[in-house]
């Protein structure tokens, strides 16, 4: 078999084992085995010398990439293939940059180069990135494989990437050894410590999962310290819901579902992210909408709304009042945002803007730069606002003269934030005592897209330890407990809803308390060991003294 048939059934494998975790259920572990292959063919390129095989590493991981996150192409074909082209180059400047300290570096030094560069890149998604993509974290591969990751609420999801890390190239090292010229060559004493490692790497943190891993007893909601929480699924077509099909109907459908409950019971009503739209935050009150569930509070004075809405802030002014505002021709101009809005018969309502944007589609990346150029293009990308800081809304309960007898602080992470797990974590350290998530994931299809989403939450469940109420337009909406176990959840495009308790917590898990600790530990390494290998470069090129 030629070396470049060989190169291509490794990579070939690497996508395959690569993508399986995010696909099929149950199937996390693949990702501890699934760098072994492309590990393989990186050694038998450098030790062949072979050129330019970034090019390699690039088809590789654009397969991976278009295997597990396609389904964005549904939304929006050029955001997709922009998802993967760069996301496949990240990880392809990893690798690369792997390749170069092996020629500057001994021993398993550039191989603890990678797996700390791997980390803080995806440290770099999380936290730094003007353009983020965190969906492929190695972490996230345990999402629907919860028993082995309880640990989470330790580690963070980093923590998961970096034991897919540690488990590939402790299991990658013990592959010379298969081999009668690979075992002559160490001692039976080294073998023997290179396999207990790789073992001890391999099963001990599933292990310490069990042993963290609350019991259902602990984590049952009780009534006593939980909220009623009815999540309704209006299951409304996305091109039906900005076009075909009026807010009114919308609205009659939404009603529907929160007429499941007694007018006298004390629940939080949620309905899915970006339920109405053209809500200007100067005056909420003057929206039909905003009016209509008003009088339907009044009826259930002991009911909570919380629902997302497209809103807007209108500026009279005759200049542009900020870098992203759009103009109303001879009226002035308006800023937009993805939002969430908390409700009820007595209180102010609460509002919540989404600050985790997805590019291209909500948020204008470098907007002074691009603006102009997308002025040009008559405004086709999405330009909405974020609120700078976390902040957290309050569940309200009253006696019948309309006083507060109970307030429950908690989170709402509106799409696509819920990938975020210290940015979540923020809203435990405002004092959420239970999280909600609001999306609407119909745009992907019946793809992969929305289930992976779904696991997600899963995973911020334990980093959390925090209850989470899960309301999708098109499904699937859920209630989760800390443990990470769906409780109860709908089916998929269908108009339904799902009633439930969420318990509360007060206890912030090692992972809220100290953040994204391994991530930034990985850095530190990352940088070290990049100036050393460059160092080190500098050294190999200057000749030697005889």
């Amino acid at each position: 078999m030629s070396r470049n048939t060989q190169i291509l059934l490794l990579l070939a494998l690497f996508a395959l084992l690569a993508s399986i975790p995010y696909l099929v259920p149950g199937t996390g572990f693949l990702i501890l085995i699934a760098f072994i292959p492309l590990l393989a063919a990186e050694d038998i390129a450098f030790r062949t010398g072979m050129k330019r095989f970034w090019l390699w590493y690039f088809a590789a991981f654009a397969v991976w990439n278009v295997a597990t996150t396609f389904w964005v192409c549904n939304a929006t074909v050029g955001g997709g293939i922009f998802a993967v082209v760069a996301n496949a180059l990240r990880m392809t400047a990893v690798f690369a940059l792997f390749r170069w300290s092996r020629k500057h570096l001994r021993g398993i030094l550039p191989y603890l180069f990678l797996a700390a560069l791997w980390v803080a890149f995806e440290r770099f998604d999380l936290t730094w990135a003007k353009i983020s993509w965190p969906w492929l974290l190695l972490g996230n591969a345990f999402a629907r494989t919860t028993d082995w990751i309880q640990w989470y609420e330790f580690t963070g999801t980093l923590g998961g990437s970096l034991w897919a890390w540690a488990v590939n190239l402790s299991l990658f090292a013990l592959l010379p050894l298969l081999t009668k010229e690979g075992r002559e060559k160490v001692s039976a004493r080294i073998r023997w410590s290179c396999t207990a490692l790789a073992l001890v790497l391999l099963f001990v943190p599933p292990v310490v999962s069990l042993c963290v891993m609350p019991a259902p007893g602990e984590t049952a909601a009780s009534d006593a310290d939980s909220v009623n929480v009815l999540i309704a699924q209006p299951n409304i077509n996305p091109y039906d819901k900005f076009g075909g099909m009026t807010q009114d109907l919308q609205v009659v459908e939404l009603m529907s579902l929160f007429n499941k409950v007694p007018a006298d019971s004390a629940y939080l009503l949620i309905g899915p992210e970006t339920f109405v739209s053209g809500m200007y935050l100067n005056d909420l009150g003057m929206h039909p909408f905003y009016s209509t569930m008003s009088m339907f509070l009044d009826r259930r004075p002991q009911a909570n709304l919380l629902v997302g809405a497209t809103t807007h802030r209108f500026y009279e002014s005759k200049r542009r009042p900020t870098v992203t505002a759009r103009e109303i021709p001879q009226t002035g101009w308006y800023d937009t945002y993805n939002s969430a809005l908390r409700w009820n018969a007595f209180s102010n309502t609460e509002v919540y803007h989404k600050s985790k944007l997805v590019v291209g589609v909500e948020s204008m990346p470098y907007p002074k730069i691009l603006r102009p150029v997308d002025d040009l293009l008559g405004g086709v990308m999405g330009r909405c606002l974020g609120q700078k800081e976390v902040s957290v809304m309050h569940y309200q309960e009253f006696d019948s003269t309309g006083v507060v007898t109970r307030e429950v602080p908690f989170g709402c992470a509106i799409c696509y934030e819920s990938v975020y797990g210290e940015y979540c974590a923020e809203y435990i350290r405002k004092g959420a005592r239970f999280l909600t998530v609001i999306t609407n994931d119909s745009w992907w299809g019946d793809t992969p897209g929305y289930r992976q989403h779904l696991s997600y939450s899963s995973l911020r469940a334990i980093e959390t330890r925090r209850w989470i109420a899960r309301c999708a337009n098109t499904g699937i909406s859920a209630i989760i407990d800390p443990s990470g176990r769906i409780v109860s959840q709908t089916p998929w495009w269908e108009s339904t809803f799902l009633c439930g308790k969420v318990g509360l917590n007060d206890t912030q898990t090692f992972f809220v308390r100290h953040g994204d600790w391994i991530g930034r530990i990985c850095l530190f390494m990352a940088v070290l060991l990049l100036l050393t290998t460059f160092v080190r470069s500098i050294l190999d090129r200057k000749p030697s003294r005889k």
